[in-house]
């Protein structure tokens, strides 16, 4: 494999190796208030009273952040941006606690006016799945197992039942 597509940094200007880690993702939103009040019912802790700041930054448990900026923001150090045309190009997921809050939370946003993309439905994946617009158009999936088998190992494997062919 060639220098140019290893994932460790290689002695950079600054003398030392540089490794990029993903930091913040950032919504660029036509409505901060509508934005907030979304993502603040998907369980991000966003402060009370950050309606009235062009900027709004979230650290999320594993340190990475969630940022906001309003249109006017973006066009205040770039006044050349338009807002996207076409399709989406980053999407968002929220894990539920089971199926019945996948869809729950759908029906309650999309109760509130949200746009629903996709119904909630049994994905062959293993998932109850659903898609639901934030204000500003991006769809936001909202996923769990769709039963406890197909739930993510949480610990190690149960031990095989007595008998079985596993069993030692």
């Amino acid at each position: 494999m060639s220098d140019s597509y290893k994932t460790t940094g290689t002695a950079g200007a600054y003398g030392r190796p540089m490794t990029p880690r993903l930091d913040a993702i950032s919504i660029i939103t036509a409505d901060l208030p509508a934005s907030l009040a979304f993502y603040r019912r998907l369980g991000l802790a966003i402060p009370a009273g950050a309606e009235s700041a062009p900027h709004v930054e979230v650290v999320l448990p594993g340190g990475q952040r969630v940022l906001w900026d309003t249109e006017d923001v973006i066009r205040s150090f770039d006044p050349d941006w338009e807002r996207p045309a076409g399709g989406e190009r980053l999407g968002l997921a929220f894990l539920c606690d089971g199926p019945e809050e996948v869809d729950a939370l759908y029906a309650e946003l999309t109760g509130a006016g949200h746009t629903g993309h996709l119904k909630p439905w049994d994905a062959v994946w293993g998932q109850r799945y659903a898609v639901v617009l934030d204000p500003d158009g991006c769809g936001v999936s909202l996923f769990a197992p769709a039963s406890p088998a197909a739930a993510p190992a949480t610990s190690a494997a149960p031990a095989a039942p007595a008998g079985s062919p596993g069993e030692k």
